[in-house]
């Protein structure tokens, strides 16, 4: 959006912006404006704005427009309101097909880690990493392939499943076009640690109309996959055992805990604090569940937390994404941190009315996600004891 307006004409001396009478009577018939400017890309109306319908107008304004090619932004700017308003760009949709083969391919991926699981191994390399393991062909096994898909595939897919559905649905309440879930499969080739699949996301074809939409698209993934993670998590304790203390353990792979995970161990186990716990695939689904929920409840970029700190900060998101960085340095996340900087950045784009507030349930709802964040984070998850 350009900063400086000075140089450009008026709009009703140009012919640049096809259709700029229709763009006149559709923002004239709900926000009167006293002025009117482009560029020959983009046309800005200066409006006179009533904050009691503003939410409702420019919903409507924005719908109508979307219609017939347009996309209106709302931005207050010295003090003045004005609606920029440009073309949409056309984005080819993908195929169903793509999604349909992306996820059969993470339930074969997912199957097969927890098959690799079922038989107590990490991946399929041996002891010293120099080839496959010796009894490779037990991952095809049929016991083995039931009882990992059962045990960790099915409930690892459900908890992804339901949290990218809950993006999809919400979205599509508020008249935001999303695509369907785009799992990502990886075969657990990994060294020492695999979960079949680099999670999953879902595709939105619409900018986010508002401030309220912004926050309910990103806290719904989030709130739906940890209502599906709490009982997988806490069934897959109830079948976890204590490992034994009769002797230290050295150079195994550990996992750590969140505070969640500790808390419903120690209740569900009645086992002392600290002790180590020998986890069923199922508890090990939930245990990366929870991680999800937490590394997609962080406040930066497009992740899901960046989502509803920008909905509820502002442009003081950034801040708290620049916290979370430094905290993640901190702990075991520095390469994810590093990942986050350099390639999904820090800042998150505003919505097309960034003006109008939340509400008192979303703010509460923001101290839900919060307190989500918190008791899911798990500062160093993995490491190898010593």
């Amino acid at each position: 959006m350009p900063d400086d307006w000075s140089n450009f004409e008026k709009v009703n001396r140009l012919s640049d912006l096809d259709d700029i009478e229709l763009l006149k009577k559709e923002v004239g018939q709900l926000f009167p404006f006293y002025d009117l400017k482009s560029d020959g890309k983009t046309a800005a109306f200066y409006c006179r704005i009533d904050e009691e319908t503003l939410e409702e107008k420019f919903d409507s304004l924005r719908k109508s427009l979307s219609k017939k090619g347009y996309i209106p932004m709302l931005r207050q700017e010295k003090g003045e309101h004005i609606i920029y308003i440009l073309k949409k760009k056309d984005k080819k949709e993908k195929p169903i097909w793509i999604n349909i083969a992306l996820l059969v391919a993470t339930v074969i991926t997912a199957t097969l880690t927890g098959s690799i699981l079922y038989m107590e191994e990490f991946d399929i390399w041996n002891n010293n990493f120099t080839g496959l393991m010796p009894n490779i062909l037990e991952v095809f096994n049929l016991e083995n392939l039931f009882y990992g898909a059962a045990l960790f595939a099915l409930p690892l897919m459900s908890i992804l499943f339901v949290h990218e559905m809950g993006h999809y649905f919400i979205s599509k309440k508020h008249g935001i076009r999303a695509s369907l879930p785009f799992f990502m499969p990886i075969p657990p080739i990994l060294p020492s640690f695999n979960i079949g699949t680099f999670g999953a996301l879902i595709s939105s074809r619409d900018p986010m109309p508002n401030k309220k939409a912004l926050f309910d698209v990103g806290i719904a993934g989030p709130l739906a996959g940890f209502i599906i993670a709490l009982p997988v998590t806490a069934i897959g304790i109830l079948n976890s055992t204590p490992a034994s203390i009769t002797e230290p353990i050295t150079g195994e792979v550990m996992l750590g805990g969140s505070i969640l995970f500790t808390i419903l161990s120690n209740l569900l186990l009645d086992i002392p604090a600290g002790v180590p716990i020998n986890l069923s695939l199922t508890a090990f689904a939930g245990w990366v569940g929870l991680l999800i929920t937490s590394i997609n409840l962080l406040p930066a970029g497009q992740l899901d937390g960046g989502h509803i700190f920008r909905a509820f900060l502002g442009e003081k998101q950034k801040y708290a994404g620049w916290i979370a960085i430094f905290i993640m340095i901190l702990t075991g996340w520095w390469f994810f941190a590093i990942i986050i900087v350099f390639m999904m950045g820090m800042m998150h784009p505003p919505p097309l009315n960034d003006s109008t507030k939340l509400d008192l349930k979303r703010k509460l709802m923001f101290l839900v996600a919060l307190i989500l964040l918190i008791i899911c984070y798990i500062p160093y998850p993995i490491y190898i004891s010593g």
